[in-house]
């Protein structure tokens, strides 16, 4: 009668610690007879061709149909449409801004953008509020109202407002230890920009001068008094 066959239990060869096995590379080159396959074979592990991509299978047509009918969905894509914008918001009315940075502060109405914010301006010359793109839900619509036909803003669109992609590139030891302040400090204002706001300044300036006490205005942030009753405020 034969012995019976040892079944193994474990891998042929386990780690006796993490990192360390029971044989070497040597010996399981022994074990696995790598040896004669590659004596039968010229001196090389024999190589096998890939098999041949199987050939598509055409689809039959199902056996069984659903009782009900399955209805198509017709619903069309739902298209973009511009925001609408409010009719108190014209090219040169003065908003009150509700949030951000400059809260309270009185800007000027120059255009709406093809995404739908509105591009305004302090200008900056008389409070500090520079090109900037807003949204129509946080501005408060103002009476007053500027003329700003001989104002150019055709080169202004939301890719003028859009921040270049920096590539993210390994830290160096003095870089890792940076503060998070340091971090987001995104360097000097370009010139070109600077430049586009001093002409913006200028053409709005000789608009604002034309009417009185307007610089003040502009110049003096909106806020809400004791005594001052919101809802029957007048703008």
């Amino acid at each position: 009668m034969a012995p019976p066959k040892k079944v193994r239990s474990g891998a042929r060869n386990a780690s006796l610690v993490p990192g360390i096995k029971k044989f070497s590379r040597s010996k399981m080159y022994h074990k696995k007879g790598l040896w004669a396959i590659k004596a039968k074979n010229g001196g090389s592990l024999p190589t096998h061709a890939p098999k041949p991509a199987a050939e598509p299978v055409a689809e039959k047509a199902p056996k069984f149909y659903p009782a009900d009918d399955v209805k198509k969905s017709t619903r069309k894509p739902k298209k973009q449409n511009p925001t609408k914008l409010r009719d108190s918001i014209t090219p040169g009315t003065v908003l009150i801004l509700l949030a951000g940075h400059f809260m309270g502060k009185r800007v000027i109405f120059l255009k709406q953008l093809d995404s739908g914010l509105l591009l305004v301006t302090g200008p900056f010359k008389v409070n500090g509020v520079p090109l900037r793109r807003v949204t129509q839900s946080y501005v408060i619509a103002t009476s007053t109202k500027v003329d700003i036909s001989n104002v150019d803003v055709s080169k202004y669109d939301d890719k003028y407002f859009t921040k270049e992609k920096k590539t993210k590139s390994k830290k160096s030891e003095g870089e890792f230890f940076k503060s998070e302040s340091e971090e987001k400090d995104e360097g000097p204002l370009p010139q070109f920009k600077k430049d586009d706001q001093k002409v913006v300044d200028g053409q709005l300036m000789k608009a604002i001068e034309c009417v009185p006490d307007l610089k003040t205005y502009l110049s003096v942030r909106f806020t809400l008094r004791d005594g001052m009753k919101p809802h029957q405020l007048v703008f």
